[in-house]
C-alpha cells in the first residue's frame, strides 16, 4: 500500500530555508550590520592609507607644528591639524589604525591557537589532560595580563612584533575555558559516539566532528579578544612599553598629546575618539554574532 508520508506538507514548502533564515538573522541585525560597516570602513582604510593622504606619517615640519585641525579653524591642508613635531595628524591617524588592527588579528590568532588547542584536548580527552589545562588556566588567570606584559615588553622591547607576540602568548585563556567547555558538550553528541563506536580514530573525530561544531563560539570569543588585545597595546603604548616612536601608535599619540590636553585637547580627543569606535565596532560585530548563531535566536 502507497503512503504519502515523504509528501511534504503546506507548512513544509513555506518554511523559509537555513540559508534565508541566517541571511533575515544578519541584515535584521543592527548592531551586527553597523559594526560590520565600521570594522571593514577602517579595515580599508588603513589599507588604502598612503592613497588618502598625501603626507607621511614620519616627516617632521618644525615651522608648521601644533596646526588646528581644519574643523578648528586650522590650515586646509592638514584636515586633522599637525602634532608637536609638524607631522600630519590625519596620516598618523590612518596609519595607526594599521598598527591597531595588525596588533588585534595577530594577538587573537596566536592565542586562539593556543587556547582552542588546549580547551578541545582537555574537553575531549578529559582526565590529567584535563586536570593539567585546568592548572594552567588557573595560572593564568591569577597572572596580571598588563603587569607581566609591562615586565616582558620592557625586557625585550617594544616592537610590533614582540608587542603582538606577547598579548597573543597571554590572552589564551578565555578560548581555552570556552572550548573546553563547548567541547564537552559536543564530545557527548550522538554523532561522536557513532564515529567513536565505528573505530574512527582520535584526530579525525577531534578535526571532522568537534572542530567545526566549535567554529560559531571560536568567532565570537576571537572579536572579544581582538578589541582586548588593541586595548592593551594602546594601554602598552601609552605607557610608553609598547610600540616605540616614531610608529604611528594610537596609544603613542594619546600619550604624546596628553602634556598639551588643556591647551589642544584635540591631539588626545582624535586618537581616542577612533580607537573607541575601532573598539565598538569589533564589540557589537562579536555581539551581533553571538545573536545571529544562537540555535533559537536572540532579541
Amino acid at each position: 500500500m502507497t503512503t504519502f508520508s515523504s509528501v511534504p506538507t503546506a507548512e513544509q514548502i513555506l518554511e523559509p530555508s537555513p540559508s534565508a533564515i541566517l541571511r533575515r538573522r544578519i541584515f535584521g541585525h543592527s548592531g551586527f550590520m553597523i559594526g560590520s560597516l565600521v570594522l571593514a570602513s577602517m579595515a580599508l582604510i588603513a589599507i588604502f592609507a598612503p592613497l588618502i593622504t598625501k603626507y607621511d606619517p614620519y616627516t617632521q615640519d618644525l615651522l608648521n607644528r601644533m596646526v588646528a585641525p581644519e574643523f578648528l579653524g586650522g590650515k586646509s591642508d592638514h584636515f586633522f591639524g599637525t602634532d608637536q613635531l609638524g607631522r600630519d595628524y590625519l596620516a598618523r591617524l590612518l596609519h595607526g589604525a594599521r598598527v591597531s588592527l595588525f596588533i588585534g588579528l595577530s594577538a587573537a590568532l596566536i592565542s586562539g591557537i593556543i587556547g582552542t588547542a588546549m580547551g578541545v584536548a582537555a574537553g575531549y580527552f578529559g582526565g590529567r589532560v584535563d586536570a593539567v589545562v585546568t592548572f594552567l588556566i588557573n595560572v593564568r588567570l591569577a597572572m596580571p595580563v598588563v603587569l607581566v606584559a609591562l615586565a616582558v615588553v620592557a625586557l625585550f622591547g617594544g616592537s610590533l612584533t614582540v608587542v603582538a607576540t606577547i598579548l597573543g602568548l597571554l590572552l589564551w585563556d578565555r578560548y581555552a575555558v570556552v572550548m573546553r567547555a563547548s567541547t564537552l558538550q559536543i564530545a557527548r553528541r550522538e554523532y561522536v559516539a557513532a564515529s567513536y563506536a565505528i573505530g574512527t580514530s582520535a584526530p579525525r573525530i577531534l578535526f571532522s566532528e568537534i572542530l567545526p561544531n566549535l567554529m560559531n563560539n571560536l568567532i565570537v570569543v576571537a572579536t572579544l579578544e581582538m578589541a582586548h588585545a588593541i586595548l592593551l597595546e594602546a594601554a602598552l603604548s601609552f605607557l610608553g612599553l609598547g610600540v616605540q616612536p616614531p610608529t604611528a601608535s594610537w596609544g603613542l599619540m594619546i600619550s604624546e598629546g596628553k602634556d598639551m590636553m588643556l591647551f589642544e585637547p584635540w591631539l588626545v580627543m582624535i586618537p581616542g575618539v577612533a580607537l573607541f569606535v575601532l573598539v565598538l565596532a569589533i564589540n557589537l560585530m562579536g555581539d551581533g554574532l553571538r545573536d545571529i548563531t544562537a540555535p533559537g535566536g536572540r532579541n
